[in-house]
């Protein structure tokens, strides 16, 4: 049995590997997809969806989103992204995080943006946290965070007047398409997965 995230491994190496493992990975890839087509339509589908997935992480540049516009909050917003990147650390109890920051500017208004994720609860939920002060900036955030991945972080305001804006695996996995984030985010998802 092979894992949904060796597969996409397998698919992003026939793509951005070397040339030898660009080789090997392409024909493992498609032995699996040939295997997934002999058990039927479903699971070819579902097959061809992960391999996508494996074939897109990284192949983006951060800098390639420019004018990009976004719906937040009822409201349109241009997103700019000037550079990023991500790396992992240790928390002061040990665990390793993953920290991305990105400058942007949205809506006119250039800042430096960071999101840490780290795994959290029972099932090791992957969460990526960033705490705002400020209202106008957690829309901008916010639709950074939309224009980067698809989708909106859920906004919780916190009693002592912090906004907290959350991530989870799916914009995880939209932070993935990035070049410059795409390695450290496999090396975190590697280092921290579940056990």
């Amino acid at each position: 049995m092979i894992l949904r995230e060796g597969l996409e491994r397998a698919a992003w190496l026939s793509v951005h590997g070397s040339e030898e493992r660009r080789r090997l990975a392409a024909g493992f890839v498609e032995y699996i997809l040939q295997r997934a087509g002999e058990e039927g339509g479903a699971v070819y589908e579902k097959a061809l969806e992960v391999v996508e997935e494996g074939r897109a992480r990284g192949s983006l540049r951060l800098t390639d989103v420019k004018g990009r516009e976004v719906f937040v909050g009822g409201r349109r917003h241009v997103v700019d992204v000037l550079g990023g990147g991500a790396e992992l650390e240790k928390s002061w109890s040990g665990r390793t995080l993953l920290r991305i920051k990105v400058t942007a500017e949205v809506d006119g208004v250039r800042r430096d943006y960071e999101i840490t994720f780290g795994r959290y609860g029972k099932i090791n939920a992957a969460v990526g946290r960033a705490y705002i002060r400020e209202e106008g900036d957690v829309e901008r955030l916010a639709a950074l965070i939309k224009a980067l991945t698809g989708r909106e972080p859920k906004v919780r305001r916190m009693k002592n007047g912090k906004i907290l804006l959350e991530c989870y695996e799916g914009h995880l996995e939209g932070f993935a398409r990035y070049a410059e984030l795409a390695e450290a985010i496999a090396k975190w998802l590697e280092e921290t997965g579940r056990r």
